[in-house]
């Protein structure tokens, strides 16, 4: 096999490259099969809808095997999921790479089955080709090998002229032409981790079309995937999203436009389940062709190619039509024509019709089998969209957005007209790092995300808002009663371009309705914006040791402690394995009424936040004389609207956690004859376990501030001997029975480790290693800093937020205006 010559490029600013195997070749193994000739159904295409596309081009690369988005970038720490332990180190040692090695990027002739390899980079990574409008080169994500990040690169059909575009410490991956020039692409410049498990981001971002003048579209948590143009102009792409609701549910189309304006669902974002991916257009059409990869999202978009009419509106689920058959493996689906569409699978590439007959076109030689085929595309030229006229003005601070009527919209039934007095507008805050898939020490079951509080607006009596919001920042609103309480909450985000000037016509409103006839002006419009309210006297982003546990002491704690446990509530400020005595309570018992992490994408009036909260009727003095300050209760409530977290930093995840090693003999002897359950484990084997009740975790009847008040021990200890004797019959009648000190010997050993380890609230706390890690990465900690150096965790989360604020003409570190980049 002829091996193509090493090419060593030398890009502008003094970069230089070596790539090897770099080259258009042919050999044995890249020529046309001897007797090849296309199958009935590829013919059929060849001599109909793809008579002037008879060439494609494609990546080969090794599949990522964790969630859809895991297929860049590293892991957050070195016990990432099994699955990725063989996929190898990242560079420097100390975490796991969400990609294996192996990348081409490919050319076949439909007609002849003659392949030719344009790049391939035996260590690397090849990714999301896209042709130019002119059909003369390929825009797509290459990751040298050696190296760990993908970059936008360019490349002539032929496999000559290479240039890379972007360079920098993070990822560009998916990126997609616009037709004013630009592109516009994903990237974990961003800097942020998946709320909900171990791995980098990637947001909508833009640039020219050799690079220069990056900047941030999208403010999204979480990931944008998949952008590509629309016949109109906008971009379309998958948004994930999860604000008052379930992480696993909300991934679904929205559009922008180029400049990162007017971002609107498209289809979906109430309607849960099903991970929207890979979209693309159906040329002469209304309708777009998308993967519907099922519940939570496959491993590299595998789904249902399923075809989705628009015309019917975002939320009409009978305008998706599913044409393939069979289980889902399918993924990056293109449109040739309504009857004819390039598919990838493990099998390679293939072609299918409307009615769900496929074909295989081409498949990987047997030593390849560690590699797949990947986002097969037409190499032909194509006309561009219209250019959308850029809205954005970059040098201003803020945006303007006029809310018509707030109360036109949906489920909004029993809100009159004029209950509504103004707006809190809460910031959803990024996330510089994450360990799990869950949102401990964040909430228990409820929100994965910290929230600052930026203030309020006013709604005027017609319904209508006209407000001054902060640009690229994910805010959210929770609509409010005379009395301060939620009425209805958004349970999406939006964000405004510098400068943009936008609107929505009310809360949650039909998209497939023409809206009636509005006042000839708005109420809102007979004066400026409303600039944004701070509320005074409050912390921005709420940490329940410091700001609602002291409220809790003065007026809750001298009934509802361990030895008066009135109402079986213990609302002390101990620690428990993983939270507080009082978090656990709070949240065991329902007083506080959040999104609860479920599949609702659009609650009813009054059913979440602080009007829904039962916590609030027990502080104006009808319960037993508990009658907060008015600054309490307004603490309070707004510690509620901000998602009742638990811990108010981010340095507080991935430590701070130390369950008890319960002594299961002695649990089941003393505790199973009324406490054992038979439940099945998550393999579906029968077990049981010792349970006290449905919403009591163990853990959280541990105390490890002071063990011996563990309800665990103190419940089943009878009343002579100290305890609370609440058992139906006695259990322990002396704490000197060896079961009960086996139980409070191992609730010690863990108090023991948090003693030592520290939680976030504790005096000598430090984050882990991983924390640290990351902020002296982003640049918010010294690089040498020593292991005894002292960390302010609030301060770096702080510095790490800030530094995402858009400032016209003021560089920073996550610069919405990146003037370097090698392409020229």
């Amino acid at each position: 096999m002829e091996r193509p010559a090493s090419r060593t490029i030398r890009l502008a600013l003094g970069f230089v490259f070596v790539l090897a195997t770099v080259a258009v070749h042919r050999s044995p193994a890249a020529s046309a099969p001897s007797g090849w000739r296309p199958g009935p159904l590829l013919q059929k295409m060849l001599d109909g809808p793809l008579a002037d596309a008879e060439e494609i081009v494609f990546a080969v690369r090794v599949s990522g095997r964790d969630h859809w988005y895991v297929n860049f970038g590293y892991y957050s720490c070195d016990y990432g999921p099994p699955a990725e332990r063989n996929f190898g180190k990242y560079p420097d040692g100390q975490v796991l790479r969400g990609y294996g090695d192996g990348g081409r990027l490919c050319r076949l002739n439909l007609r002849t089955g003659e392949l030719k390899v344009l790049l391939d980079d035996p260590l690397g990574g090849v990714r999301d080709p896209q042709v130019h409008y002119d059909g003369k080169k390929i825009l797509f994500s290459y990751r040298r090998g050696g190296t760990p990040t993908y970059h936008l690169y360019e490349i002539n059909i032929d496999g000559t002229g290479l240039r890379q575009l972007t360079d920098g410490p993070d990822d560009d991956i998916e990126p997609t032409y616009l037709p004013d020039g630009g592109i516009m692409f994903c990237s974990s410049r961003c800097r942020r981790f998946v709320n909900c498990w171990y791995t980098r981001v990637a947001t909508l971002y833009r640039c020219d079309g050799n690079g220069r003048h990056i900047r941030m579209i999208s403010s999204n948590n979480d990931h944008d995937n998949t952008p590509w143009m629309l016949p109109d102009g906008r971009v379309m792409y998958m948004r994930w999203e999860y604000v008052d609701r379930s992480q696993v549910h909300f991934h679904h189309l929205w559009t922008v436009n180029p400049d990162g304006t007017g971002q609107m669902v498209l289809f979906g974002n109430e309607i849960g389940g099903i991970a929207m991916l890979d979209a693309k257009p159906i040329p002469g059409t209304d309708k777009i062709v998308v993967s519907f990869s099922p519940g939570h999202g496959r491993p590299e978009h595998q789904g249902h190619v399923t075809v989705v009419d628009l015309k019917a509106g975002p939320d009409v689920m009978a305008a998706a039509r599913r044409i393939s058959r069979g289980p889902a493996i399918y993924r990056d689906p293109c449109a040739i024509t309504e009857d004819c569409f390039l598919v990838a699978s493990r099998e390679g590439i293939l072609i299918m019709d409307g009615q769900g007959n496929r074909e295989v076109i081409y498949r990987l030689p047997p030593t390849d089998r560690h590699m797949e085929c990947h986002e097969p595309r037409p190499l032909r030229p194509r006309p561009r969209e219209p250019v959308i006229p850029s809205r954005v003005d970059l040098s201003q601070p803020t945006g303007q957005l006029v809310l018509a009527d707030i109360y036109r919209g949906r489920n909004l039934d029993g809100v009159k007209r004029g209950e509504i007095k103004k707006l809190l507008v809460l910031e959803q805050l990024p996330m510089p790092v994450h360990f799990s898939g869950g949102m401990e020490s964040i909430s228990i079951g409820g929100t994965f995300t910290l929230a600052r509080i930026l203030g309020t607006v006013p709604v005027e009596p017609d319904g209508s808002a006209y407000m001054e919001l902060p640009a690229l920042r994910s805010l959210f609103f929770v609509a409010l009663d005379e009395n301060d309480l939620s009425v209805k909450r958004m349970q999406s985000f939006v964000t405004l371009q510098p400068g943009e000037r936008t609107g929505c016509v009310g809360c949650h409103e039909q998209r497939s309705q023409t809206v009636t006839a509005f006042p000839k002006d708005l109420l809102a419009l007979r004066r400026s914006p409303s600039r944004i309210e701070p509320i005074s006297d409050v912390p921005d982003v709420f940490d329940f040791p410091r700001d609602i546990q002291p409220i809790l002491d003065r007026h809750c704690v001298e009934c509802h402690n361990p030895d008066r446990y009135e109402g079986r509530v213990d609302l002390s400020g101990d620690h428990t394995p993983g939270f507080s005595v009082a978090y656990w309570n709070i949240t065991k018992y329902g007083l506080v009424a959040d999104g609860r992490n479920q599949p609702y994408g659009n609650r009813p009036p009054r059913t979440i936040g602080s009007s829904a909260s039962r916590l609030m009727q027990y502080l104006d003095g009808s319960h037993h004389g508990a009658r907060l300050t008015d600054h309490e209760r307004k603490m309070v409530r707004l510690w509620i609207e901000s998602s009742a977290v638990y811990a108010g930093t981010y340095a507080a995840l991935g430590c701070g956690q130390y369950p008890v090693a319960l002594p299961i003999g002695a649990m089941y002897r003393r505790c199973g004859q009324c406490h054992a359950k038979k439940v099945r484990d998550r393999r579906g084997r029968p077990t049981q376990v010792v349970r006290f009740g449905a919403s009591t975790n163990l853990q959280s009847l541990c105390n490890l501030t002071r063990p011996e008040k563990s309800i665990l021990v103190r419940a089943p200890l009878a009343a002579k001997a100290g305890g609370l004797g609440l058992c139906s019959k006695e259990v322990f009648a002396s704490s000197d029975d060896p079961d009960y000190q086996q139980i409070l010997v191992a609730i010690r050993a863990a108090a023991a480790r948090l003693q030592e380890g520290k939680r976030f609230d504790m005096p000598g706390f430090r984050p882990n290693k991983h924390y640290i890690r990351e902020m002296q990465r982003f640049g918010f900690l010294p690089k040498d800093l020593g292991p005894e150096a002292r960390i302010d965790p609030y301060a770096t989360d702080r510095a790490y937020w800030r530094s995402f604020w858009y400032r016209p003409h003021r560089r920073s570190r996550l610069s919405t205006m990146l003037e370097r980049s090698p392409g020229r």
